[in-house]
């Protein structure tokens, strides 16, 4: 099995700067911040938060990691990290000559929605007489045969039903009651406390006026965050929408709050770009909730397509396996980004591009249990806070500590950063002890005699198992034969201890193993481009007749708003610079499975048709050639790839520096 970063990549790695709290100054303050001009490209995670610095001129190139959570030592791990890298004390202004950018993935708003922990008070308004579409849903049974079924709770806290109604032709049924909706909506702002609304009326996608004359009431009466369907996600499909619009309201806000609080520490000005979920930088004014939800992990997608394309590995499968959760994902060099369009993240409907990633909860803080019949792994996490058992904070066992028990991770060339003064090694006889324990109570129950290091090494089988079924879920189950010309490209910062074993299960015969693996999604973020998708719903035919006007032209209409979008995140941005990539989201007449196509300038309605059925085909194993084709959505996404490094000139960077 071959392993390794392959021709043209870095041949050695950044050395890792984990400074201990006691190893830098606290009292003294340092009036001279380190020379030169930095760019910071960070992934705050839930575990920990990894920084990889590049300064402009000389190519410096430096990494960081955190622990995303350490409230004795600092209150945020990504400022902390930017004054780690200049030499600043802990309080210290951070110099505007100093920072260049910083361009950042966060799992704020992914770690809101699993907890449910965005805005508490959310407002959900709707077309009189359905109140109840989101609690509904599309009335799926995923369990059929569940006595108990659980459905997750809704986003918001209380449904105002307008009195309006429009038909999908356009046609006005029943006039909207202003006067009442002013009324009511500062009812629920004054009385009942209500700052965030979602507005989302029955066909408003395409009829906009009612929604329009909504939202601009909310916002006349100072709601802060007014999230409207039209502007949100302009789609067909009230339930998917609404609840979008929703994710939307509920997130902004505290994604809002925590872009303020990181913008208050940088300089005045300074240019702030954060990881939308499917693969794109956008401005720190433009990232809004629902585009959030897959910003940490979609760097490293971003990473991985560009270093391993570049090492001559075009078929990769990523394996990101980090703290709490393990992420994996299929990339083709000729295929391009795989996204999907419509998720169900944290039992939640999301109608957003995303990166189509895959995560289970086996990570390296995934807690490790015996609960009398077998061992599991996950889908507990111990965090950063109290972290494994081996961070000397009273943590359970888990992955990490699995790896400690079997040898794999020797604590004395591990990082000292744990205990009071973050200056201690990981505690090996704490994890000791507990194995130990967890062994005499398994050898009970088994009958056998089972020693801590045989406990451990089964707990490692149960996670290897659950993250190889995740990865044949997005490439086996999808028709990709993996054991044929794929690698397995690792990373992540437990990825390397498992990436072999897992690689083995699966037939894979190649693992890329990048200089910068253990900080790969940040590095990512400083190779991402600027990204506007733009997308509108067509719902035609697909005939030579209807194909110019109610498809290409869409797409035009497209074309300028995501180079407006561009445009006004980047007022340096060369519109030749700019590259424009048209697709057609297509599907059968009476299915809901939509392929996405490209629909380059010059193509016809006929040559879509062939290319859909030979894409049906390839994917499903049959086309229905003499079905009539439905054009579903009409998408353009600009990228602009000015403010990106290059695999080739990072990985130069990083050979030079640290």
């Amino acid at each position: 099995m071959a392993t390794g970063a392959g021709a043209g990549a870095t041949r050695r790695a950044a050395a890792v700067r984990a400074v201990p709290r006691s190893a830098r100054p606290t009292q003294a303050r340092n009036t001279t911040p380190r020379p030169g001009r930095w760019q910071f490209w960070i992934d705050r995670g839930g575990t920990f938060t990894d920084v990889v610095a590049v300064e402009d001129e000389s190519g410096c190139f430096e990494t960081l990691k955190l622990l995303s959570e350490n409230p004795e030592s600092y209150d945020d791990a990504a400022v902390e990290g930017i004054r780690r890298v200049l030499g600043l004390c802990q309080n210290d202004p951070i110099p505007a000559q100093s920072v260049s950018c910083v361009k950042m993935g966060t799992t704020v708003a992914t770690n809101a929605l699993l907890e449910r922990k965005g805005e508490a008070k959310t407002l959900f308004v709707c077309t009189k007489g359905f109140r109840d579409v989101l609690k509904i849903g599309y009335q799926n049974r995923p369990k059929i045969f569940d006595r108990n079924i659980r459905k997750p709770d809704v986003l918001y806290s209380e449904c105002y039903e307008c009195d309006e109604r429009v038909s999908v032709d356009g046609e006005v049924l029943r006039e909207l009651d202003e006067e009442a909706v002013r009324r009511d909506l500062a009812a629920f702002k004054h009385e009942g406390g209500y700052d965030c609304c979602a507005i989302a009326l029955l066909h408003g996608y395409r009829h906009t006026s009612h929604e329009e004359r909504v939202g601009a009431i909310a916002r006349e009466l100072g709601y802060s965050q007014v999230s409207v369907s039209h502007e949100t996600v302009p789609l067909v499909k009230l339930v998917g929408r609404g609840d979008t619009t929703v994710v939307d309201a509920y997130l902004s806000p505290i994604l809002r709050r925590y872009v303020d609080k990181v913008e208050r520490e940088l300089p005045e000005g300074c240019d702030l770009q954060f990881m939308q979920s499917n693969g794109g930088l956008t401005s720190s004014r433009a990232f809004r909730g629902k585009d959030a939800i897959l910003s940490g992990p979609a760097g490293g997608i971003v990473a991985c397509a560009k270093t391993a394309s570049e090492c001559g590995h075009p078929k990769i499968v990523t394996f990101d396996m980090g703290g709490t959760s393990t992420d994996v994902a299929h990339y083709d060099a000729a295929l391009g980004y795989e996204r999907t369009y419509e998720s169900v993240v944290a039992g939640v409907r999301v109608r957003a591009p995303m990166m189509d990633i895959h995560t289970v909860a086996s990570g390296g803080g995934s807690v490790c249990r015996f609960d009398g019949n077998r061992f599991r792994v996950g889908p507990q996490s111990a965090g950063a806070d109290p972290g494994p058992c081996s961070y000397r904070k009273g943590g359970p066992l888990t992955i990490t500590d699995c790896n400690v028990m079997c040898g794999k991770i020797v604590p004395e060339l591990f990082p000292s950063v744990f205990g009071p003064d973050q200056n201690e090694p990981l505690d090996a006889e704490a994890v000791t002890r507990k194995f130990r324990d967890l062994a005499d109570e398994a050898s009970a129950l088994a009958g056998r005699e089972m020693t801590p290091q045989e406990c451990a090494q089964g707990f490692l089988s149960v996670a290897v198992d659950q993250m190889a079924l995740a990865i044949k879920k997005i490439s086996v189950q999808r028709g990709y034969d993996v054991t044929r010309g794929y690698t397995l490209l690792c990373f992540g910062g437990a990825g390397g201890q498992h990436a072999c074993l897992v690689a083995q299960s699966l037939g894979i015969a190649k693992v890329f193993v990048h200089p910068l693996s253990g900080v790969l999604s940040a590095y990512g973020m400083g190779l991402a481009d600027v990204i506007a998708l733009k997308e509108r719903t067509v719902e035609v035919p697909l005939s030579d007749g209807t194909f110019k006007d109610c498809a290409l032209g869409p797409l035009e209409q497209l074309e300028r708003e995501a180079l407006g979008a561009v445009r006004e995140q980047r007022p340096d941005a060369d519109e030749a610079a700019v590259s424009l990539i048209r697709r057609l989201m297509v599907r059968y007449a009476g299915t809901d499975t939509a392929m996405a196509l490209g629909c380059a300038r010059g193509r016809t309605a006929g040559e879509v048709a062939r290319d859909f059925h030979e894409a049906h085909r390839g994917q499903f194993g049959f086309a229905l050639e003499g079905r009539e084709v439905i054009v579903d959505t009409a998408t353009v996404e600009a990228v602009w790839a000015g403010g990106g490094f290059s695999p080739a000139a990072a990985a130069a960077a990083a050979a030079a520096g640290g």
